[in-house]
Formats: structure tokens, C-alpha cells, sequence
């Protein structure tokens, strides 16, 4: 007993794990002092730049940039993997109306396991296979989910057009987005498309570590995407803006009511990033551009071709919602409130949430579309961690009292 006492008292817990390094990877890299992101060595604000997402897939999955033909093979490929079981199909509509679309995409990636070919081959070559179909089923899924909730027609996938962005897009929404609505779409997948072994991605190596297959390392990454701590918060920024802050001339004193009484303003702070996370600049920047067109009324956010009448939701119309025009603004002063007062910075989520919601985006969608975007990742992650595994096992340090006497139930008080 005391042997162990003085084994342990010198040990040192890293509570959350943080700043502990489990393993190597070639996939991403985080400077959280300066603020600077990279995937497969490219900087994410290059990649956002000159890349799109299929090409950004590509390059986290296998690990170099592709030549033409191989990302034209790649994007039929995705293309051609949209479509959905229709067993699966069924199975979510006989889900309870309450079901949030972060549950209905974790309970059907793990049913969609069982229509793989190839759900028992575990080499490399089948796992990427299977990494493809989850990265392009994930957006159909999604779109599915939250139209079957809303009670809106389902829009069915092109399978022979349209970028992953447009398609995903003109399933939740009914409308092809016009260029410039697909290419912020599309840059904000890529900022989403990785980073590092955050919560989910860091359940999904421990999953497949035990050798399980690549689609339940999937649904433990969704799983743990649903927590607060770690997905939603997105959508979360964007009620609070426009249901409790409401006008530019409350986001002040709302917030320093907040900071006062000690609650968390989501959107701030981040565990690795001690300066502006690179993907809010980023985002930032793209809200900016919208917000200054729309200023010079030159542009319509959702505007675009109506393929289906009967498919659009008329609820979402971002061009007919007066919010919009003060969301940005609203996000700048808290921004500048926060680094003066709080020396706290923007993380994704405060500029994501805008930015999606300016597009016409569903905020339930928020979170699963995170899950879409991180699927590349999660993928690439399950593969390189099967690729030279060792069982993730850590310890707990016991901190309770050993060597009790056991009292039979009768003689207990």
C-alpha cells in the first residue's frame, strides 16, 4: 500500500490530456502560438486560396497534390458514391420528428456500414474505398435528414455534376447556388476538413486502434461531435447574436453582462490557439466581402437557378431576412470587445456561423455539415493510425482508498 503511494505521488495528470502528444502524424500541423494551420505541409489559407475541396480531400487522403486526371478520377468517384440505400432511406424516415440531424447522420453512417462490399476487407485499399463512400454519402445523408424533419420533397443528388459544395447545397436547399455562394461554401469546407486529433478525430483513432473498421471509428467521431464542447457551437453564436444581442447597440453591455455574471460567450477561445484561429480570419474575411456587396445592394446571398419549385424551403431564404445586415457587424464589435477586455480571439465557429447563415444555410445543419467537411479528415486519420497501430490505452490515476474490509449484507448499517 505504501509502495504504491509513493509510486504514484509523483506522477503528473494532464488533465483533458492537453499538450500530451499520442502519437506521430503526416497529416496536419498546428502553430497555436502564431496561429497558423497546415494540411500535408500546405498552408490552409493557400489551400483555401488556389484549392477547392475535392483537390484538399484528395491531398489530406493520400497525402500529395493530385495531377488533373487523378482529380478528375477522384471527383467522379465521389460523384458517383452520392447516392444513398434506399433501405437507408426508409430507416430514417421512421425516425421520431424530434431527432436532431447530428443523431440521424451517427445512427445511419453506422447502418450504412452494412451495405458496403466492402464491409469485411480491412486493407488499406478497401478502407479508402469506404473512406470515399462515407465523404460522399455524408452531404446526401445530411440534406435527407433535415428535409425528411422539416416535412420538405427530398432533393436527389447529381451524380454527374456539380461540385461536392453545389451538390450539398442544392439538396438542403432546393436552389444551385449562384458562383460565388458555391465558392464560399466550398472554402469553408476546407477550413473544416481537418485539424489535428481534436475530440472526434481523436475518438476515431482510438476506435479503429482496437482494430474495429473505419465506419465505427466514423460514428464515434460523430458521437463525440454532438458534445457542446466540441460541435454546435457555430449555430449556438448565431441565436445568441440574433435572439439575445438582437442590435449592434447591445453587444457591449450583453456582453459584459455575460463576462460579469462568468458565463461563456461561444465563439472565443480556443485550447490550442492562443492568438486568432487562422480559419476564423479566413471565414472573416469571406463574411466581409458578402456583407460589403450586400451593403452596395449587388448582391443576393441565396440567389440561383430554382431547379425544383416544390423543393425550395421558403424558410431559409437568406436574401429576405433583415438580420443579416447587422450579424456582421454585431460579430465585429464583440470580436474587438473580447481582445481588448478578455485578451480572448475569435475561434471558427464566431465567423462560421454568420457565414452560413448569410448563405441561406439551416442552422440545424450546423453541426452535421462540420461532420461532412471532417469526414475527410476523420478517413485520412483511421487510416494512418491502422497503418502502423498500437492499441490507444491510457491510465487513470487512481485516486480512492484501497484495502477495505468487505461486510457481509446483513451486518451493514
Amino acid at each position: 500500500m505504501v509502495e504504491h503511494e509513493e509510486e504514484i505521488k509523483d506522477i503528473v495528470v494532464h488533465k483533458g490530456l492537453e499538450n500530451i502528444y499520442v502519437d506521430q502524424t503526416d497529416i496536419c500541423d498546428i502553430d497555436g502560438k502564431n496561429g497558423q494551420l497546415w494540411y500535408r505541409g500546405y498552408p490552409i489559407d493557400e489551400l483555401v486560396e488556389k484549392s477547392t475541396f475535392e483537390e484538399t480531400a484528395y491531398l489530406v487522403l493520400y497525402g500529395k497534390l493530385p495531377t488533373q486526371p487523378e482529380l478528375d478520377e477522384f471527383s467522379q468517384e465521389l460523384m458517383a458514391e452520392r447516392n444513398i440505400p434506399d433501405n437507408i432511406l426508409t430507416f430514417m424516415k421512421s425516425f421520431p420528428r424530434n431527432t436532431t440531424r447530428i443523431e440521424l447522420l451517427r445512427t445511419a453512417i453506422s447502418a450504412l456500414s452494412l451495405y458496403d462490399p466492402d464491409d469485411y476487407d480491412y486493407s488499406q485499399e478497401a478502407n479508402c474505398r469506404k473512406g470515399i463512400r462515407i465523404i460522399a454519402k455524408m452531404p446526401t445523408i445530411i440534406a435527407f435528414a433535415h428535409r425528411i424533419e422539416e416535412n420538405l420533397k427530398l432533393v436527389e443528388p447529381r451524380t454527374s455534376d456539380l461540385s461536392l459544395a453545389a451538390n450539398f447545397f442544392y439538396m438542403m436547399t432546393g436552389r444551385i447556388p449562384t458562383v460565388e455562394v458555391e465558392k464560399a461554401f466550398d472554402k469553408l469546407l476546407i477550413c473544416h476538413a481537418d485539424h489535428g486529433v481534436n475530440a472526434s478525430t481523436f475518438a476515431a483513432r482510438v476506435t479503429v486502434s482496437t482494430l474495429s473498421d473505419i465506419y465505427s471509428g466514423i460514428v464515434s467521431a460523430i458521437g463525440a461531435l454532438r458534445g457542446p464542447l466540441h460541435g454546435g457551437a457555430n449555430e449556438r453564436v448565431v441565436k445568441f447574436l440574433l435572439h439575445e444581442v438582437k442590435k449592434k447597440e447591445n453587444v457591449i453591455p450583453w456582453a459584459a453582462a455575460k463576462l460579469t455574471n462568468k458565463e461563456l460567450i461561444m465563439g472565443f477561445g480556443h485550447r490550442v490557439y492562443k492568438t486568432w484561429d487562422p480559419r476564423a480570419i479566413i471565414i472573416r474575411d469571406i463574411s466581409k466581402s458578402f456583407y460589403e456587396l450586400r451593403q452596395n445592394a449587388c448582391f443576393d446571398y441565396a440567389c440561383g437557378e430554382i431547379i425544383d419549385p416544390e423543393a425550395v424551403d421558403n424558410t431559409i431564404h437568406a436574401e429576405h431576412d433583415p438580420d443579416i445586415d447587422d450579424l456582421f457587424e454585431m460579430t465585429e464589435i464583440l470580436t474587438d470587445y473580447m481582445i481588448k477586455t478578455k485578451n480572448l480571439y475569435p475561434n471558427v465557429d464566431l465567423y462560421s456561423g454568420g457565414l452560413l447563415h448569410a448563405l441561406g444555410v439551416p442552422s440545424p445543419i450546423f453541426t452535421p455539415l462540420f461532420a461532412a467537411a471532417r469526414s475527410v479528415g476523420w478517413v485520412a486519420h483511421s487510416i494512418e493510425q491502422l497503418s502502423n497501430n498500437r492499441l490507444i490505452r491510457p491510465r487513470l490515476l487512481y485516486t480512492g482508498q484501497n484495502g477495505k474490509i468487505y461486510v457481509p449484507i446483513e451486518e451493514r448499517e
